[in-house]
């Protein structure tokens, strides 16, 4: 019989665990239970009991392990779960904002910072600042032994605090979902549970976000330039310039009134001219010119489409372009100092700094050819230069080969010979020649056989490259297409990176040690010769539309590669940053 009646208990409980199981798995009930239940309740169920014991703890650990909170816009907080616990466990699971007499006033103080995200460039809507404002009121009149409205209010305030430094830290977006192989987090170097508790106990709350934003020179510059040109965009009439033709310095144009207007409400005009002629006279011109250095442009004063099409950009995407510019920068870890190669993609520039940390130290400088905007993009890294190659072979990739190549050697055998190229069996420097034949098309088609041209004159990597072993196999390196450099928009590569001044970065790299005597021998010598880094150097390739270069002037890029546009679309979604995103761990790739 007793038998009989625990074999019941035991069909009924699994009867009801299965119903319950069900009952969570249907979105539709899910939906009305995160409506309907309080995250107690629901824990309750869970654990089997009816009734816990009422407390401020049993309250927060309820809301921390339902990961979901009723205030919030963004309801669902699994990723700052794991940091929202840590803050109260810090505090031995009390309140952290209500039940003090300080309680109204440290609020009113993360509220006001929250107010206040979009001077760093964030969405203000993703922070709930209004709706905790209007909270408080009542919440300040709760009694205490309201725990479970107590805890309600008072982690909402942490966990919309929580999310907006985290933000700031560490960026809204994972860089590897947009394909950019930056460098992960080796390990948390800001603990934000203990800087929010400390801020509190020591009345810093203001403090906060400068303690967790970048510390980079270009951030802090982003950051002034973001509110100059909010204040320019609130004030300014946008641009809409319409031309036929280039408009020369002399000539008339219709719209040079406005023109004139708009240069000087952005500050590339002195003060306004009184002459109402339609003449585009040199005062004009002088100011046309700023703007185009500004933006990126050959600085020649003539309104042709580009810089037409610059002028006609609405002010509200250039303050789109600085925050965007700010965004990438959080992706960064923190910079060691020492020397380090910086190339941003869309200014076709290249900066060699002697110390990243030092902004007063020697600076390299140079023009650069990038990737071909549609099918050659060079791709956003970093990696560390070991080794440089003098007079080195260029070993043609295949899908060069295939596309290029490929075609023209079927029409002309020797276009080989012509070209100094060879076969070889495998890239390797020491590797032999290998004598043309009737197979060797197919070889070639088999992977059996590559291709390399010769060093000289007319070798496509020119006299030096400079290696730093990356998956996307892309590298800096010398071009005997010199004339590309006066080029103002340089997207022409198949992805590597084009330095116009190929000597002077040998010279950067090498300091320590060649003389440049040995390095100009090295440029001349018949033969290839690799130089293997004492101390490799990190090499940066970035990409963003908005940033300052060592003069401290801020240029305005064209977003050539479209990866703006990407990211605004990225920056749609609201979920919270995962930390596995952006901290090595034994799943990371290597």
């Amino acid at each position: 019989m007793n038998s009989f009646i625990l074999n019941a208990n035991d069909r009924r409980l699994r009867c009801l665990l299965s119903a319950f199981i069900f009952f969570l798995s249907t979105p539709m009930l899910m939906a009305e239970t995160q409506s309907t239940q309080s995250p107690s309740s629901v824990l309750d169920i869970f654990s089997g009991k009816k009734e816990l014991e009422p407390s401020i703890a049993t309250e927060l650990n309820a809301v921390i392990n339902f990961k979901s909170h009723p205030y919030l816009a963004h309801a669902d907080f699994t990723n700052r779960a794991e940091d929202l616990a840590d803050l109260y466990k810090a505090v031995d699971n009390k309140l952290l904002w209500l039940g003090n007499n300080l309680a109204e006033q440290n609020i009113l103080q993360v509220i006001e910072l929250l107010d206040a995200v979009a001077d760093n460039g964030l969405n203000i809507a993703s922070y709930d600042a209004k709706l905790l404002r209007e909270k408080l009121p009542a919440a300040l009149l709760l009694p205490a032994s309201d725990y479970k409205q107590l805890a309600l209010y008072d982690t909402a305030i942490s966990l919309s605090l929580l999310r907006y430094l985290h933000d700031l830290h560490y960026g809204r977006v994972s860089p590897q979902g947009l394909n950019y192989n930056l460098k992960l987090r080796e390990k948390k170097l800001i603990d934000l549970s203990s800087l929010i508790k400390n801020s509190l106990a020591t009345g810093s709350i203001k403090q906060l976000p400068s303690l967790v934003e970048p510390k980079l020179q270009q951030y802090q510059k982003l950051k002034v330039a973001l509110a100059s040109y909010k204040q320019i965009a609130q004030k300014t009439v946008d641009l809409q310039l319409h031309t036929e033709k280039s408009i020369n310095p002399g000539e008339n144009f219709a719209q040079v009134q406005e023109l004139q207007r708009f240069l000087s409400a952005v500050g590339d005009m002195q003060e306004l001219s009184t002459n109402k002629s339609s003449q585009y006279s040199d005062k004009i011109v002088k100011g046309v010119k700023k703007f185009q250095q500004e933006h990126g442009l050959g600085a020649d004063g003539v309104l042709g489409k580009g810089t037409i099409d610059a002028l006609n950009v609405p002010l509200k995407d250039r303050v789109t372009q600085i925050e965007l510019a700010m965004e990438r920068l959080r992706w960064l870890p923190v910079f060691n100092s020492g020397p380090y190669i910086i190339v941003n993609i869309p200014s076709y520039q290249l900066w060699a700094y002697d110390d990243i940390d030092q902004p007063n130290a020697n600076i390299t400088s140079m023009r650069v050819v990038v990737g071909k905007a549609f099918d050659h993009q060079t791709p956003v890294l970093m990696a560390e230069m070991r080794f440089i190659d003098f007079m080195p072979y260029w070993n043609v990739p295949y899908n060069i080969f295939k596309n290029e190549l490929l075609p023209k050697l079927q029409q002309n055998p020797s276009y080989l010979e012509k070209e100094n190229m060879e076969l070889v069996a495998t890239f390797a420097n020491e590797s032999k020649s290998v004598t043309f034949n009737n197979s060797s098309i197919e070889q070639l088609k088999q992977g059996n056989l590559r291709i390399r041209q010769r060093p000289g004159k007319q070798n496509a990597l020119g006299k030096v490259k400079f290696m730093f072993p990356n998956k996307d196999d892309v590298y800096l390196h010398d071009t005997p297409s010199r004339s590309l450099f006066a080029k103002s928009r340089r997207d022409l590569s198949h992805g590597c990176v084009r330095v116009a001044n190929p000597q002077l970065l040998a010279e950067f790299a090498l300091k320590d040690q060649w003389s440049k005597e040995d390095i100009e021998v090295a440029l001349s010598a018949p033969k290839t010769q690799r130089v293997v880094l004492k101390k490799s150097i990190p090499v940066l390739f970035f990409y963003s539309t908005a940033y300052f270069d060592p003069n401290s002037d801020l240029v305005l890029y064209a977003d050539i590669y479209g990866n703006d546009a990407i990211l605004l679309d990225a920056l749609k979604n609201t979920d919270d940053l995962s930390d596995q995103s952006i901290f090595v761990t034994n799943n990371s790739p290597s």
